[in-house]
Formats: C-alpha cells, structure tokens, sequence
C-alpha cells in the first residue's frame, strides 16, 4: 500500500517538488483543428473512451467556452499565431510560439482551472514532426486523451509512457487506468495540493501489487 501510494504520488508531483492533483469538473467538449475527418474522429473516439473509464461526462457544448478541450494541429508552431481569436484563449501566445520554437518541441497542453481549482477547459498543441508524424492515429489520439483527463505531473511519463503496446497495439496501461477510475471517484475531491491525497487514491486503486 506504501509502495503504491509513493508511486502514485510521483504522478502529481512535479518537478519542483510540489503535489498538484486537478480532474474536470465539468462535461468535456472536445474539438479538433487543423485534420481530417478521419483523424477527427479518432480523437473524439479516444477522448469518449477516457471519459468512460473515468466515469465522467462528454457534453454537446459548454456553456461557457462552447468547447472546452482544444486540440490544434500544426506543422509549424508559428501556424498558431494565425488561428483567429487564439490570442484570446491563451494569453501571452506570441512568447509561448517563441518559447516552444526555441525548444523544438512537438506537443504542449495548457489548462484552465474554476474556482474550485477543478479543471475547466484544456488547450493542446501537436506540431507533426517527423516523430509525431510517424505516430498512429489511434496511438497519438489515446496519449493525449489520458495525458489531459488529469492534471499530471509534468514529469509523471518521462520515464515510463502512460501506453504500452500489447499485440501491436496501443492501450493505457493498467496502472494508470486504475488512477483515472480512483481519480474520478464521486468522494474524491476535484483538487489537491497534500500529497496525502496519494494515499486516499491508492486505497481506491484495486488492482494487487
């Protein structure tokens, strides 16, 4: 129980030591710019199937934002700076563009939180590299939608990814599934800071050592 609360807490805690845990505290509505119809459908596919497993809700719209979980697609980051009305949804975008040319990197997620600190909304930024382009579809689609059902750590996969591949294909490992469905349990508060909250997920988390 020790060893499986300390391995849960590594999922929260970030790189700077602190514990930060947030799930959705409302329905998700999940839109997807810049693919194909058949891309797009995958997503929405993977997205729904997370929500299943944690027992949440998809919705139509949101009242607030319309859609609340974004997802934009680029070859080029300075693509997102075109897309209209972004500057609004994500303040200080030209510095971000900037930051993650600099770092060539190929994915970023930033998350709005409401007064509760639950999660409200999720913008996720893909750029098609040759690695992300080499991805599969459903693959991508299914480690985005995990990696954004929860406010993770920003090192909980740097060691071990929240996929693994049984018969060549992708599912979300057991463990981590297991978190997700604790996560979501009614009792479970929609935010946490104490890294005794750890413990109450593990205590929910059935499957054996």
């Amino acid at each position: 129980m020790e060893e499986r609360s300390q391995d849960i807490a590594a999922l929260f805690t970030r790189a700077d030591g602190n514990y930060v845990f947030a799930r959705w505290g409302r329905p998700i509505v999940p839109v997807v710019f810049g693919v194909d119809d058949a891309t797009l459908a995958v997503f929405k596919g993977a997205i729904e199937a997370v929500v299943t497993l944690a027992s949440h809700q998809m919705a139509e719209t949101d009242p607030e934002l319309g859609a609340n979980f974004m997802v934009f697609f680029c070859r080029d980051w300075a693509e997102l700076e075109e897309v209209p009305h972004l500057d609004q949804l994500v303040p200080d975008l030209a510095p971000l563009v900037a930051k993650l040319k600099a770092a060539d990197a190929n994915q970023y997620r930033i998350f709005r939180f409401d007064e509760a600190g639950a999660i409200r909304a999720a913008f996720v930024f893909l750029r098609l590299d040759e690695h992300m382009a080499a991805v599969p579809a459903d693959t991508l689609a299914l480690s985005q939608a995990v990696q954004t059902i929860l406010l993770w750590s920003d090192t909980a996969f740097d060691a071990t990814p929240p996929l693994a591949l049984i018969d060549g294909k992708a599912v979300l490992r057991p463990e981590i599934a297991d978190v997700v469905r604790a996560a979501y349990d009614p009792v479970m508060p929609p935010m946490a800071q104490d890294p005794s909250h750890a413990l109450r997920l593990a205590a929910r988390v059935s499957r054996p050592s």
